[in-house]
C-alpha cells in the first residue's frame, strides 16, 4: 500500500538538480536523452516520470536513482517508520519502490523494490556509473539483464553488478518479485 505520493517533490527536485548546477532545459535534455518538452512538462508537474525516465536524469546528475528520490523525498532522519518511508509508484510499470533507508550523508542505500507480474524496468549504464548495486531477492523470480548477459534470480539469491553497462530488471512471471537494492556511492 502506497503511504504518500512523493511526485510533486520529485518534480520540485528535478528543477532544483538542473537549476542548481546553471543547466538549461536543453543542456539537462543533452545530458540525459530526455526532451526538453518531458522534462518541462515534469518540472511543471503535468506528467509523472517513469522509472526508467528519472534513471536517465539522475545519471545526468551523477546521483543514483535513490539518491535523487530520496533527496526529493523525505528530511533527514535516522529512525524512518514503515508509515515514514516514502513510496513511489512508477506509473508506466507499475513497480513500487520503497525508500528504506535514507542518510544521504552516508554511502549506503537501501530500497526495497516490488516488481508487479510481466513488468519490466531499463536503465541506461550512466544510472550506474558512480554506484556498486548489490540487488538480493527477497520474494518470487527476477530476470536481470547486464548488458547481454540474462541472469535468472531466485528467493534469497544475490548478485552484484559489474560494469555499467544498461540494465534490465524484468519479472517474467505470474507473481510480483520482492527485492531489495542496496546502492553504495564510490
Amino acid at each position: 500500500m502506497l503511504q504518500q505520493d512523493p511526485s510533486k517533490d520529485i518534480a520540485l527536485r528535478i528543477k532544483y538538480e538542473r537549476e542548481s548546477r546553471g543547466w538549461s532545459l536543453a543542456e539537462l535534455a543533452k545530458r540525459s536523452d530526455v526532451s526538453k518538452a518531458m522534462i518541462s512538462k515534469i518540472e511543471r508537474q503535468e506528467t509523472s516520470p517513469t522509472a526508467a525516465l528519472l534513471g536517465r536524469l539522475s545519471g545526468a546528475f551523477q546521483l543514483s536513482l535513490s539518491t535523487l528520490l530520496a533527496r526529493a523525498e523525505q528530511p533527514q532522519q535516522r529512525l524512518l517508520r514503515q508509515h515514514q518511508q516514502a513510496v513511489w509508484q512508477d506509473p508506466q510499470s507499475g513497480y513500487i519502490r520503497t525508500q528504506v533507508s535514507l542518510a544521504t550523508n552516508s554511502p549506503l542505500e537501501l530500497t526495497r523494490i516490488e516488481l508487479p507480474a510481466g513488468a519490466e524496468i531499463a536503465f541506461p549504464a550512466a544510472s550506474v556509473v558512480f554506484v556498486r548495486q548489490v540487488i538480493w531477492i527477497l520474494q518470487g523470480c527476477l530476470t536481470f539483464v547486464e548488458g547481454e548477459e540474462v541472469y535468472h534470480l531466485h528467493q534469497g539469491d544475490s548478485f552484484t553488478l559489474g560494469e555499467p553497462l544498461g540494465h534490465v530488471f524484468r519479472n517474467d512471471t505470474a507473481h510480483p518479485c520482492r527485492y531489495l537494492v542496496a546502492v553504495v556511492r564510490q
